[in-house]
């Protein structure tokens, strides 16, 4: 990833809110319970989702093939779930990125210590999955646990859209 993308990410960081627009565009795409695992996440977490969310609508557009619009959106915007709230601050973050990006061994040695921070980002995926399996969403959990996973040519379209679509955002 590009340090302007990662300049980027930051100042969306710091600037981040989720508007009463977004909380309608929510609510028409998750249900109470799904609602929960949303909000349980930091707000930073929540507009990346939501941009995410957004891009997947102008990718679905561009793309032509038939998706599950609905289910792909879901997915979009529980992507991240498996980061909560408190789980990795902006601070957390850009350490985890600094320390990874240029002390991957020294990272992986934290990791193994137990740094909550390294592992959660390292591992929300597979927690996000866990808890979206928890709450019935089988098959959007099979979508999440790989949007970080190196791409696999016979990937569905829905992995590849939202992977896309995280990327960019």
């Amino acid at each position: 990833m590009s340090v302007f993308k990662r300049i980027k990410q930051f100042f969306r960081a710091l600037t981040a809110r989720i508007t009463v627009e977004d909380g309608k565009y929510i609510s028409a795409y998750l249900n109470a319970e799904e609602q929960k695992v949303f909000f349980a996440m930091s707000v930073v977490d929540q507009a990346h989702c939501l941009r995410t969310a957004y891009t997947i609508e102008r990718l679905i557009i561009e793309d032509k093939r038939g998706v599950d619009r609905e289910f792909l959106i879901r997915c979009a915007l529980l992507h991240d779930v498996g980061r909560r709230a408190g789980d990795l601050t902006i601070k957390g973050k850009i350490f985890v990125v600094l320390v990874t990006t240029f002390a991957p061994n020294f990272a992986e040695r934290l990791e193994l210590n137990g740094n909550r921070a390294l592992h959660v980002y390292h591992h929300h995926a597979e927690l996000g999955a866990q808890k979206l399996q928890r709450l019935g969403l089988f098959k959007e959990a099979k979508i999440i646990v790989k949007h970080h996973a190196p791409p696999k040519p016979n990937d569905p379209l829905e992995l590849k859209l939202l992977r896309l679509a995280d990327n960019e955002n």
